[in-house]
């Protein structure tokens, strides 16, 4: 399926867009470990500005069958071909930093997994972490612009729903370049509703993650799980 839509709609703030993608040990915010990583640029259209930043790391521990049979890499591949853990975070962190200093948001789809991760990894190997901005977030929009369409949201789905071809889902890149392009296409159909202040859209998306949050979480208490508790925190959650 060809990526197809109005790049003249675009508001200014998605016409250039840096992307964002981990795929990791495991689900656990604070202890899951990067595995492989994207950092991209994207033009107007939705294409790659320069070749993407990719990463393949050496965790430090083992990656458990259900991780790598969701991104493809085991345990003795990332030992074998995998870089230092430390210098994978170190050269994340570097190429995120200097995309935000160049004032160009940054997409991840559901952010504070990628950045959660990415934070406490940091931590762990006592890097500077990084303090994100200008984010870009199209779950936490999509829900917004389109509150009560039904379904699931995760990426697979999102991406079909707008017309963006994903080919090779789990892989960081695929899924890195697919979030960018699933963010331009919500931008250009839904411009009046996210206005045309970026750092406006930073607050409102931690608000409406927010909110998300609570509601599920309520809907889940009326339905059987009394002690089911929202996540609160975008781009990061550091409790």
């Amino acid at each position: 399926m060809a990526f197809n839509f109005d790049s003249g709609a675009l508001p200014e703030w998605a016409r250039q867009i840096a992307v964002f993608d981990t795929e990791t040990t495991g689900l656990n915010l604070k202890s899951s470990r990067i595995v492989t990583a994207c950092v991209a640029v994207l033009d107007q259209d939705g294409n790659l500005l320069a070749p993407a930043q990719e990463w393949l790391a050496d965790p430090g521990i083992e990656i458990p069958e259900a991780a790598a049979n969701v991104h493809g890499v085991t345990t003795e591949f990332a030992r074998a071909n995998g870089s230092d853990a430390k210098q994978v975070v170190a050269e994340i962190i570097d190429a995120l930093r200097e995309i935000q200093n160049r004032g160009i948001p940054i997409v991840a789809y559901n952010a504070p997994y990628d950045f959660t991760i990415l934070h406490w990894e940091a931590v762990r190997h006592g890097l500077e972490p990084l303090i994100p901005a200008l984010v870009l977030d199209p779950l936490v929009i999509d829900k917004f612009v389109d509150k009560y369409r039904k379904g699931p949201r995760k990426l697979e789905v999102t991406a079909q729903f707008y017309g963006v071809d994903l080919g090779n889902a789990h892989n960081a890149t695929a899924d890195a370049v697919a979030s960018g392009r699933v963010m331009q296409a919500i931008a250009a159909k839904h411009a009046d509703k996210l206005g045309t202040s970026l750092i406006a859209l930073q607050g409102n998306q931690a608000r409406w993650a927010d909110e998300a949050a609570v509601s599920f979480a309520k809907w889940k208490r009326d339905n059987g799980s009394p002690d089911f508790r929202e996540e609160l925190g975008w781009p990061v959650r550091q409790g």
